[in-house]
């Protein structure tokens, strides 16, 4: 064990050694020669290369880690400022539009993907950090569809019940269980249950299941 934990360092140690001579000093050099060998920077050639999600996220990197500050900061623009920090991208690496007509149009669309998914990200953590609030009429509604769509043929008797327990809840009141995400983890669950409900009562079934259920395992824990 203690030679296995050894070898994980020395390869740690290995991957952030060439992590940092890479940064530092090979990709400079590659990418100087490369742009000699073919005349086009290495942005061109990722366009030239690559299509679709895997072009934008190696557009990405490549913004990321540049030395240059213009192209690092177009990583962080809002969608208003997309235009203007293509123009200044082409600026920067002497890309002639006439030339190479296609830059600006790619470069465009992957810049509007980076800023859209980073915009998404914030406004799903928004709503993970939006703690459940039972004075909430629509948290209510919410959690209420829950339980109809998961127990069509069975009636709540209360807000406040052991009877959420059936449902895989920990308490008498849900509101307990949405702790680390928040409104989001609940939302999750009624999208999943109401667009894929079948699904969503096998997987209920297997957890009430008297000896293989996930449910039982818990309270059998306890």
């Amino acid at each position: 064990m203690r030679s296995f934990c050894t070898d994980l360092r020395e390869k740690k140690m290995f991957i952030s050694l060439w992590e940092f001579f890479y940064g530092h000093f090979f990709r400079f050099w590659m990418k100087w020669l490369l742009r000699q060998m073919t005349g086009k920077c290495e942005l061109q050639r990722i366009f030239d290369t690559y299509v679709g999600a895997q072009r934008t996220h190696r557009i990405e990197n490549s913004l990321t880690y540049s030395k240059n500050k213009v192209l690092q900061k177009a990583t962080h623009v809002v969608q208003s400022e997309v235009d203007k920090y293509v123009d200044d991208i082409m600026k920067e690496k002497n890309i002639n539009p006439e030339k190479d007509a296609s830059f600006k149009i790619c470069m465009k669309m992957c810049l509007l993907q980076i800023t859209g998914y980073k915009q998404l990200y914030l406004d799903v953590e928004s709503v993970r950090k939006r703690p459940y609030d039972s004075d909430n009429l629509q948290h209510e509604e919410l959690l209420m569809k829950l339980w109809n769509l998961l127990m069509p043929t069975k009636k709540l008797n209360a807000r406040i019940s052991k009877q959420w327990a059936e449902i895989g809840f920990q308490g008498d009141d849900p509101k307990t269980d949405f702790r680390g995400m928040g409104i989001l983890g609940l939302i999750n669950l009624v999208y999943f249950s109401e667009n894929y409900t079948s699904e969503a009562h096998q997987i209920l079934s297997r957890s009430n299941h008297p000896k293989l259920g996930w449910n039982q395992s818990y309270r059998d824990g306890l």
